[in-house]
């Protein structure tokens, strides 16, 4: 699993034991190409699964180009609208390819090799609002005893609704951390339910936005948690073998 080194925005790449892969959100621009080359065998020119948490660009502003450059099979994204020059440039691409679209559904299995399964857990087919961060797509990676949640953009509220839905299934032991350390996630009680022995937080160095935030690096630093950023780490990789996760 490598979380793209791809500046302020979300990349980050999947590959099961049988070679199965999925690639959620492709980042602000071209750079996940350069990055998808580091990670993948140059001869590799297929990706299963695309998976767009939101339409946010900087989340989905290099998925074009990923979808020109990889025979791409399957593209899901959550039922919330866009309309700018970005999605609508995606929406072209998917067609053109052409990937089976998936509407995301909370309650929804994705099974990628024997004992690795992808669940989505929030939205419920359609999105609680209109507003993107709280329409993003929340997904469980789990694999033999270990798991990895992965959260897009979601709000507190949305953590709330998960507290509220699912209870100890939120129980990690990776969280991608929400919306890049901001303090519009990651709620101390969110934080209690997924209790992640790592946590990998996806962002550009020196953002506009101060991102990630202090009061959610504190948080995680109380709790014993191992942060990884990709602003100084570059490159994020963990390796799984159902039991135990290393970080490469």
């Amino acid at each position: 699993m490598a979380f793209l080194d791809v500046g302020q925005g979300d990349a980050i790449f999947i590959t099961a034991p049988n070679g199965n892969q999925i690639l959620i959100d492709g980042g602000p621009g071209r750079k996940v190409l350069s990055e998808l080359g580091q990670v993948m065998p140059f001869y590799d020119r297929s990706i299963d699964l695309i998976i767009a948490t939101h339409p946010d660009s900087d989340h989905i502003g290099g998925l074009p180009a990923a979808l020109d450059n990889y025979e791409v099979a399957g593209f899901l994204e959550p039922a919330v609208a866009c309309a700018n020059a970005i999605c609508d440039a995606l929406e072209a691409k998917v067609i053109a390819e052409p990937a089976r679209e998936i509407i995301a559904s909370r309650g929804e299995k994705i099974i990628l090799d024997d004992g690795v399964e992808l669940e989505i857990l929030s939205p419920a087919g359609t999105a609680l609002s209109n507003d993107t961060n709280t329409a993003s797509v929340v997904a469980k990676l789990t694999y033999g005893s270990t798991s990895f949640l992965f959260t897009g953009d979601t709000p507190k509220t949305i953590e709330n609704y998960l507290i509220a839905k699912e209870g100890e299934k939120l129980d990690v032991d990776v969280l991608k951390v929400g919306h890049h350390g901001s303090d519009t996630s990651s709620s101390p009680e969110f934080l209690a339910a997924t209790s992640p022995a790592i946590a990998v937080i996806s962002v550009g160095q020196d953002n506009r936005y101060g991102h990630p935030k202090a009061s959610v690096i504190d948080l995680l630093a109380q709790s014993g948690v191992k942060i990884l950023r990709t602003d100084q780490e570059g490159r994020v990789i963990l390796k799984s073998d159902g039991t135990k996760i290393l970080s490469l």
